[in-house]
């Protein structure tokens, strides 16, 4: 198993004797015919450790786990465990979220378009924060908590106009976005003029989030800024002098053996030095920080197993390597040109020498997980290949296109194994058909 993939792979992933791939503590090659594929494989050491870097990076900070890249009920339980917020971005991840007995205090709830029902089960269930999105979701907040006879606390969330240096559909800070209340265009200072006189709300704080999978600090420590000299003007023009400043997530991961993961260590201490420094420059206390960690948190602690079938070779232009999943179970190359690494778990001490491309099982030539990957020259039927880095909005976007069942998701600890997620069957995905 090559040495450059140890960034990419979950912490305990090993080389077993018999050349097969270990992860947990388990052959990844047995829980496949154990299981069946393709199948996600979560290492939950992987996890725990990453959590607890986050924690120790930001002790005097708020760290919410972003459900949006994997959330189940077993996943909530141990983002609870972990002492970790959850960041929840609707109905169905709040929903989740309490049915796993999550404390509702420690959930910040997000979404750009909460429906008043959304509102209503946020505030009936006592989430800690509700993120408000526009002007008039703030007025529909403080109606709806007029109603329940409550006293709300909001952030709002606000475009610092910062792009960040990363896919244009992930980013999300630049002015040009679906999220959040401009800066610069004046919409988010006159929000805060307006939260200030509505009756049931108390706003707490603001919230950006400028993009996701970012190598560098310097977009943050502009946001910084630029938040920074927000917050002066709300406090000169109507007195609030905010207790709390989300910065949101979007750390990058290791996909492939030339990604270099960022560091939550080094961002955090710049981080903090440049909030500290800005807030005394401008004569403000130094609000409480917040983050949303998901992708760095989960994303190389999963893989995602499938069987190869067909492998057909065009002479002179391209080797297809056709498994039994695709883009039903990992969205991301299709829709943004994610890339990834692959490697087969029952020959991972065997030479990759062979350039070919892993093509899913749907109707689109477009599914196709990975362009140009080598893989030993004697892929064939019947081969277990490992995909690393899916823990994130792999199992989270995967769909029933072409009716396929979506895959089960384990979790291995200890060489144990147990089902968080059960595979669907064929009678799952008509259960609703009429």
């Amino acid at each position: 198993m090559p040495h450059t993939l140890k960034d990419v792979l979950p912490s305990s992933a090993r080389l077993r004797s018999n050349g097969h791939l270990e992860i947990g503590g388990a052959d990844t090659v047995d829980l496949a015919r154990e299981f069946g594929t393709p199948l996600f494989v979560m290492c939950e050491d992987t996890f725990r450790e990453r959590a607890l870097r986050y924690r120790e990076a930001y002790t005097d900070a708020d760290v919410y786990y972003a459900g949006k890249a994997f959330l189940c009920v077993a996943m909530a339980k141990m983002v609870a465990e972990e002492g970790l917020g959850l960041d929840v971005a609707s109905g169905g991840e709040l929903f989740t979220a309490l049915k796993a007995s999550f404390p509702p205090e420690r959930i910040i709830f997000h979404g750009n378009n909460k429906s008043d029902a959304e509102l209503e089960m946020g505030m009936k269930a006592g989430v800690g924060r509700i993120v408000a999105d526009s002007m008039e979701e703030l007025e529909r907040a403080d109606a709806i908590a007029g109603s329940l006879g409550a006293r709300t606390q909001m952030m709002l969330r606000v475009t610092p106009g910062v792009e960040a240096h990363t896919h244009e559909y992930i980013q999300t800070g630049q002015e040009d976005s679906k999220f959040g209340m401009s800066v610069e265009g004046g919409v988010a200072l006159e929000a805060a003029k307006r939260a200030r006189d509505l009756p049931n709300l108390d706003v707490v704080g603001f919230h950006s989030h400028i993009g996701s999978n970012i190598t560098g600090v310097e977009a943050f420590l502009r946001t910084v800024e630029i938040l920074a000299e927000f917050c002066a003007s709300v406090r000169d023009a109507t007195g609030i002098q905010p207790a709390e400043l989300n910065l949101g997530g979007g750390l990058a991961i290791a996909y492939t053996r030339g990604d270099f993961p960022a560091r939550v260590e080094s961002f955090a201490t710049e981080v903090r030095a440049k909030l500290q420094g800005e807030m005394e420059r401008l004569g403000l206390p130094v609000p409480r920080i917040g983050v949303e960690p998901a992708r760095w948190l989960i994303a190389n602690a999963m893989v995602t197993l499938y069987t190869v079938g067909t492998v057909k070779e065009i002479p002179g232009i391209r080797t297809y390597v056709s498994v039994d999943g695709g883009m039903s179970d990992n969205i991301r190359p299709a829709l943004y040109g994610a890339r990834y690494e692959a490697l087969l778990a029952n020959k991972a001490d065997v030479p990759s020498d062979r350039v070919v491309t892993i093509a899913g099982a749907h109707c689109e030539q477009g599914d196709l997980l990975i362009k140009d990957v080598s893989l030993p020259a004697s892929v064939g039927r019947g081969d277990v290949l490992a995909v690393p880095a899916t823990g994130a909005y792999g199992y989270s976007m995967a769909s029933n296109y072409n009716r396929f069942p979506r895959p089960a998701v384990i979790v291995v600890e200890d060489g144990d194994a147990r089902v968080i997620v059960a595979r669907e069957t064929y009678e799952d995905v008509t259960s609703r058909d009429l």
